[in-house]
């Protein structure tokens, strides 16, 4: 089966970027014929939070050799448009992929799935969704009108959609009317591309110490990290000072108590803050320092560093969101704290500090969730059953 994918470039580098990589080598490894058509130049970069280190290369991932890479699609440029048309009608796929996280590139892949209707080869568009509707773009009136417009269409045009969780399906079917028979659950597949890296090298690189607690990704409003500060400012004296919170990832400027609540806290010399983006070389340091990652998100529809945090083998304390229960309700150190409370993520960070000075560090090797060949499978056979027209 000719399997073709589309996401985002490197050029953006990005969690989808990562996803849409490692996806398509997941597929190409169970004997799939694989292709990418990547969305390179995705929006102005004067709009773009991360502007700073766009294609700056910051990444170790790339393509299998034998999978075809149209790179890519430009936001602004129609010629660039018309050579992914010719690079489908070359590939011939017999069901195409396409990711969704952010309305701002709808347009293209608007684009994409309209040749896939007019084109003689009715491939099946399933378009997995990472985000129901982005809360930065909902805040911008322009923004928010065109992603509704251009985003409802797209979404018209495709002939199954995947989510991560159960949560998420429901909020896709509530938020798009999508019969909730065409919505299929799919968990995030696993970010175990990364190796495991020395404890005491890599805690001396970031010169960390005692208790070690990692918020990592990017930081956004509905990531919750003030929460996590506030969270480390309650600890005991005895606790703070024998700890450091780490929190790297690039900060996207749209969480207006982050600052105040940084530059209060008490033990504000115990907390590492890198608010820029990791590359890919260090991301595994980060997590082999670490003693638990902490992910106080006030929503989400799926957690990529949840995925790398499991398969890094890390404890790991989040919110009690629907998505995160059912992504780790077989991960055996998984702690849960109420979204948004302060007070409960601290005690649970006291609860997780005790465990390790009785314990000491140790490291997970359970990893729940499916693997990637159990994922391709099961798109094997909804792709399958869209061609039979049982779906």
């Amino acid at each position: 089966m000719r399997i073709c994918i589309v996401g985002s470039s490197k050029k953006f580098f990005s969690g989808i970027s990562a996803y849409t990589i490692v996806m398509a080598n997941a597929f190409a490894e169970q004997g799939y014929k694989v292709s990418a058509v990547l969305l390179r130049n995705l929006v102005p970069l004067f709009l773009y939070p991360g502007r700073e280190r766009v294609g700056k290369g910051e990444y170790l991932l790339d393509f299998r050799p034998g999978i075809e890479v149209y790179n890519g699609m430009d936001w602004n440029a129609p010629a660039s448009w018309y050579g992914a048309f010719r690079f489908l009608d070359k590939q011939k796929p017999d069901a195409i992929i396409m990711h969704w996280w952010t309305s701002s590139v709808a347009h293209m892949q608007l684009l994409l799935a309209l040749k896939k209707r007019m084109s003689n080869r009715r491939a099946p568009l399933i378009l997995e969704m990472h985000e129901v509707v982005d809360t930065l773009e909902e805040k911008i009136a322009p923004i928010r009108i065109y992603s509704r417009i251009a985003g409802r269409a797209l979404l018209r045009l495709c002939d199954a959609y995947i989510a991560h969780s159960s949560e998420a399906k429901e909020a896709i079917v509530a938020t798009y009317k999508i019969p909730p028979d065409k919505v299929h659950i799919i968990p995030h597949g696993p970010y175990n591309m990364y190796n495991h890296v020395d404890r005491k090298e890599a805690r001396q690189r970031l010169k960390v110490n005692g208790f070690t607690i990692l918020y990592f990704g990017m930081i956004r409003q509905y990531k919750g990290v003030p929460i996590l500060i506030k969270a480390f400012s309650q600890l005991p004296a005895a606790i703070a000072n024998n700890s450091h919170l780490v929190i790297a990832g690039e900060d996207w400027g749209d969480d207006p108590e982050l600052y105040p609540a940084l530059n209060s806290s008490p033990y504000r010399e115990r907390i590492l803050f890198q608010p820029s983006f990791i590359p890919d070389e260090q991301v595994p340091v980060y997590f082999a320092a670490a003693d638990v990652v902490v992910l106080p998100y006030l929503r989400t529809c799926g957690s990529g560093v949840a995925s790398i945090a499991v398969a890094q083998g890390k404890p790991i304390i989040t919110s009690d969101l629907a998505t995160m229960r059912e992504y780790l309700a077989e991960y055996r150190e998984a702690g849960f704290c109420q979204a948004g409370d302060a007070a409960s993520l601290s005690d649970m960070l006291a609860r997780a500090y005790r465990q390790w000075q009785e314990n000491g560090w140790h490291q997970q090797i359970n990893q729940p969730g499916m693997t990637w060949q159990d994922i391709t499978n099961k798109y094997g056979q909804i792709i399958k059953d869209l061609q039979n027209g049982n779906n």
